[in-house]
């Protein structure tokens, strides 16, 4: 299931901008909010009391490690891990850097899942808007649709294959510990900055704040 989930979440976002195209902005923005509350919950609710019961006092490093390095890739792919897209400048070929830096953290985030399978349903409620937008900017650039499917088909398996790394390549399992503290850097950049941007002007409105909660109730109890 740890697979199957971040796999479907992407191609079902995929489907639905393709075939549906919603035009409701407001659904989607609540979406991602409770996706970032949820992911954020998770992280810290299930991951982080993990990495510190090492009591290294190198932990705390591996995490601002994670965020620079997120900070990093979001130079290159324009913030589209938390669905920060924009413009409709014609594509003509595959955006390589917004398409290896997107990979590369999807990779990422697969390696902590086989050791937390709840953490691969965060994911998938994070994956699926972000391909809903993905697919809704990538037709809107007129992208081939061959180079669209292509596209998303890799993000798609990006996770999954993190996960099947992470459990098959023994000497990782050494650095579990560092990996998984770099993950959580990287997740608590992207559900933060989600959570603040998931709205016009930052701006918290009722049915945000109910998202956002709902999203960390869920993630206690998962």
């Amino acid at each position: 299931m740890e697979y199957l989930l971040p796999l479907f979440s992407v191609l079902l976002g995929f489907g639905i901008a393709l075939f549906l195209q919603p035009k409701n902005k407001t659904n989607l923005k609540l979406l991602l909010a409770f996706s970032g509350s949820f992911l954020l919950a998770l992280t810290v609710i299930h991951l982080l009391p993990e990495v510190y019961e090492t009591k290294s006092h190198a932990i705390g490093i591996y995490i601002m490690v994670g965020i620079l390095f997120q900070i990093i890739l979001e130079f290159f792919s324009k913030g589209a891990e938390h669905g920060h897209v924009h413009g409709h400048d014609k594509l003509t070929q595959m955006p390589w850097a917004l398409f290896i830096s997107l990979c590369l953290h999807a990779l990422l985030e697969g390696f902590p899942v086989g050791h937390h399978h709840d953490l691969a349903i965060g994911i998938a409620i994070h994956h699926f808007p972000i391909a809903i937008i993905l697919t809704t900017f990538f037709l809107g650039a007129q992208l081939n649709k061959t180079t669209l499917f292509l596209f998303m088909i890799t993000f798609a398996v990006m996770t999954p294959l993190g996960t099947l790394v992470s459990e098959n390549f023994p000497v990782l399992n050494d650095y579990y510990t560092q990996i998984t503290a770099v993950v959580i850097g990287i997740l608590f950049h992207i559900s933060s900055t989600i959570i603040f941007e998931s709205s016009e002007g930052h701006k918290f409105n009722i049915a945000k704040i109910s998202m956002i909660i709902l999203g960390i109730g869920l993630a206690y109890f998962v």
